[in-house]
């Protein structure tokens, strides 16, 4: 960005509020004014429910209501999947690898957090698909222009994983069993003492033999001596994931709003079957990962002075993996195998891989107040991870112990106009990015001796938001930003398996636009909610996956110029909030801009769609409740939904012919559930069926997912 866009961002603000004229009264809580600068759109449209109140705000977002999915099977891949304009692409079953996209951007363009905290502090084996779902309560899902308060890099957007947060003592236990050997257990508490101490325990158990049956896998038939399709089950792949939780803490005391301390536990083991293709069929090797942390959050208002508020948060993890392939084997889809010399995953040596990854994250925002119209928001993040690798096998290994460490510093300040019809927010950001590089393994491949040493980078954004309501059933937003991702350690280091590092990766840098349009009509019992938004991402040094399929491995490059554009709708019916009637559809376009080479040649796949994205997709649910079935107070939900994603080429279209080029099909497939709850809520037992018609389903290249799965779950909530 340009000095002189800086000086008009800075400049914008102070210009606004001298001659805007504020009428409308602001939130003053801290956990208010973090939402008042998004556009919130709640999967429950009945009524205006405390997630609908957050659509008062400049930027683009939709809202996930998880308490209606508590007492069902489903994880939060399964939900958030079905938004408009999120796509996840999984690599097999529970467990697995996933990628999520939002509008055109994904990997680690999109940043995770917790109750505004980075998600990377509970360890590198936490993911959205093995938190508890019973501990939260919403998810906050920001497209492109992500808000100061949250202090991130994220270039294509981020998703907050709002906790619960109930005042009185209860007790959640859920338990699951489905197929493929499936089980799933969730544990969740609060009791609060009568001084006002609260303990705040957490348990989360996963576990399955993703033992499904493989489709049309090529073996060889010696009858007719040839390699013919046949349907194999998967032998080793199992994945187990235990995360535990204690928080200790206080409410509403004269020095705190709140302050908690707390420390968790996450182990997962997980086997590996294919390399990033099936093709490739690993028997022995495995990957284990465990994660200690220990935090405090502190949150103030009236935070020394009246106007100010203080929330403060500190982490630090102690992460552990250990990637092990030192089976001297070469295994088929039978389960036969034969001696090797070399090592299942990659074809190299045997290595029995630790790498240590303490990080380390220091969060501070400041609120402050200048009026009840006008508020200034200042935040800093400290994120710093180490990457100490050693090998106990390959004597060729060299350790290292590499450092990444990002420093964000952000300001915005927000205002609100016209009794609160018109919402502004204006923020600058500055990204500090240092890497300190030892390892020199596989130089030719990762670019390490190039890089090698320490660095300290710079860079800056900023960007706008405004929201106006025109009428009552037509609210405009729009919001614009400057933004840079620095990469992070999976693709800058590499996960020490399956993934290579690259160190001479760069930060991409995007400018991102939203606009869009909502409203809500209500007549009777009846509740429509409509929702179109139309964006684009001029993307430089877009981070891009690429995939050796002889090696089954996968390295992230920089494509130099990027342009994505795309539009998404989604249209909600509700009626007497008992039949919900959802549908979206999303189209993003990834083009790749690079008119001429380095060389002066002219770019062969200038103007190709980026490969290996989904461009084209949409979901639909409908859902009935009926209520006192069987007793009083009582409620039986039938769900159905559907899922369809076009099909797409693995490679550039410029290169090969396309009719021979290799693809991912297209994805169709429909899932149903019933829920059924009684005694005011406090039992549920769930059934759920996914992919009902047993469709051979691909997210990925090669890699098949499970067929026709089914599972039951029992839920008790006392409170």
């Amino acid at each position: 960005m340009k000095t002189t866009t800086h000086i008009i961002l800075a400049m914008m603000p102070i210009m606004l509020w001298i001659g805007g004229t504020a009428t409308a009264s602001a939130q003053k809580s801290r956990k208010s004014h973090m939402r008042d600068s998004v556009t919130l759109s709640d999967v429950t449209i009945t009524g205006k429910s405390k997630i609908q109140q957050l659509r008062e705000g400049a930027l683009t977002v939709n809202a996930v209501d998880i308490r209606s999915f508590a007492g069902s099977i489903n994880n939060l891949n399964n939900i958030i999947d079905r938004t408009a304009g999120v796509k996840i692409r999984e690599e097999g079953g529970l467990g697995s690898d996933f990628d999520l996209s939002i509008n055109g951007m994904s990997g680690n363009a999109v940043r995770y957090f917790i109750d505004g905290i980075p998600l990377d502090v509970k360890g590198s084996g936490a993911t959205l698909a093995n938190l508890p779902i019973s501990t939260i309560d919403h998810i906050e899902i920001y497209k492109g222009v992500v808000p100061v308060w949250l202090n991130s890099d994220a270039l294509g957007g981020a998703i907050n994983i709002v906790t619960n947060q109930r005042k009185s003592n209860y007790m959640d236990v859920s338990y699951g069993v489905g197929s493929f050997h499936t089980h799933k257990a969730d544990f969740n508490a609060q009791y609060i003492f009568k001084n006002g101490l609260t303990i705040r325990p957490t348990l989360g158990f996963d576990y399955s033999k993703n033992d499904y049956t493989m489709k049309g896998v090529e073996l060889w038939d010696e009858a007719v001596r040839k390699y013919l399709p046949q349907n194999r089950k998967r032998f080793h792949d199992d994945y187990l994931s235990f995360i535990g939780q204690m928080e200790v803490g206080v409410k509403d005391k004269w020095w705190t709003d709140e302050f908690f301390i707390g420390t968790s536990y996450l182990q997962t083991n997980k086997e590996l079957q294919t390399g990033q293709v099936q093709t490739r069929v690993i028997g022995m090797a495995e990957r284990n990962t465990t994660a200690w942390s220990i935090g405090a959050r502190y949150q103030k208002r009236h935070f020394l002075t009246e106007n100010l508020s203080a929330n403060l948060s500190f982490s630090h993890t102690w992460d552990h993996s250990i990637a092990t392939d030192t089976a001297h084997r070469q295994y088929d889809w039978n389960g036969d195998y034969i001696y090797s010399g070399r090592n299942e995953i990659n074809g190299r040596n045997f290595q029995l891989r630790h790498i240590k990854r303490p990080t380390t994250v220091v969060r501070a925002e400041l609120n402050y107040h200048l009026s009840d119209h006008h508020m200034f928001d200042f935040t800093y993040t400290m994120n710093r991870i180490g990457n100490h690798r050693w090998d106990e096998v390959d004597k060729e290994f060299t350790p290292a112990n590499d450092v990444l460490a990002k420093h964000i510093i952000g300001l915005a300040y927000n205002q609100s106009l016209w009794q609160g019809r018109m919402y502004n927010t204006f923020f600058l950001k500055d990204y500090i990015n240092h890497l300190s590089v030892e390892q020199t393994d596989l130089a030719f491949l990762t670019n390490s001796r190039d890089v090698k040493g320490s660095n300290t980078k710079n860079h800056f954004g900023g960007g706008i938001g405004t929201r106006l309501q025109i009428l009552k059933l037509l609210t405009i937003k729009a919001s614009y930003e400057h933004s840079t991702r620095l990469p992070l350690a999976r693709e800058l280091l590499g996960n020490g398996t399956t993934i290579y590092a690259n160190m001479a990766l760069k930060p991409e840098s995007s400018d991102n636009l939203n606009i869009g349009l909502f409203g809500t009509l209500r007549s009777g019992q009846h509740t429509l909610f409509y929702e179109a938004n139309g964006f684009l991402r001029y993307v430089d040094n877009y981070i891009q996956p690429q995939i050796a399929e002889k090696e089954g491995m996968m390295q992230y490059s920089n494509e130099p110029a990027v342009h994505i554009k795309g539009m998404e709708g989604e249209i909600r019916y509700d009626w007497d909030s008992r039949l919900q009637l959802i549908g979206n559809i999303s189209w993003q376009d990834a083009r790749n801009r690079l008119r001429y080479l380095d060389n002066g040649q002219r770019n062969a796949t200038f103007n190709n769609r980026v490969p290996n994205r989904p461009w084209l997709f949409s979901s639909a649910e409908v859902r009935y409740t009926l209520k006192d079935v069987f007793q009083k107070n009582d409620h039986l939900s039938l769900c159905a939904d559907h899922q369809w994603v076009h099909w797409f080429f693995l490679s550039w279209e410029a290169y090969g012919s396309k009719s021979t080029k290799a693809r991912i099909p297209e994805k169709n497939i429909v899932g149903a559930n019933a829920t059924y709850t009684w005694h005011n809520r406090r039992y549920s037992i769930s059934l759920d069926c996914e992919n009902i018609f047993d469709a051979t389903v691909y997210d990925n290249y090669k890699l098949q997912k499970p067929g026709r799965t089914l599972f039951a779950k029992f839920r008790l909530l006392l409170q």
